[in-house]
């Protein structure tokens, strides 16, 4: 049985029929997950505490985002006996695979954030001055 990524027609290229690699990175790649990975980078942290330093992060998608996490082993949930129960998370071994994986990748943007901004709204004028145009053109 072949891994769920299989290289075909050259390098870099995903194999289309690799349906479970398209659902991890699903995963691993939306909104929310991948800041909470960089977060638990640094160490275990309470629900509480992640909410705090996820910056725009609501409650319910937070609990949607760790349940997943954890349901694919990036994450572990551990519940200490105190009142009130503390639960706290951290990554798992894979997890801090992903958190390495990932990390060049959140550098990148971060440093790139200015440059994309420019682009952006060069972008957006162009494309604002071509309607113009064609509007006024009629």
């Amino acid at each position: 049985m072949a891994g769920p990524v299989r290289r075909s027609g050259g390098v870099g290229r995903l194999d289309p029929g690799a349906c479970a690699a398209r659902e991890v990175l699903d995963r691993v790649a939306d909104k929310w997950s991948l800041s909470v990975v960089a977060v638990l980078g640094d160490g275990e942290l309470r629900f509480s505490e992640l909410k705090r330093t996820i910056e725009g992060i609501s409650p319910r998608m937070l609990a949607v985002t760790l349940r997943g996490l954890e349901r694919d082993g990036i994450v572990t949930r551990t519940v200490y006996s105190a009142m009130p129960p503390n639960i706290a998370y951290r990554l798992t071994k894979m997890g801090a695979t992903l958190w390495e994986a990932t990390a060049p990748l959140l550098e990148w943007a971060n440093l790139h954030l200015p440059a994309i901004e420019v682009a952006r709204n060069a972008y957006d004028s162009r494309v604002r001055g071509d309607v113009e145009i064609t509007v006024s053109g009629r």
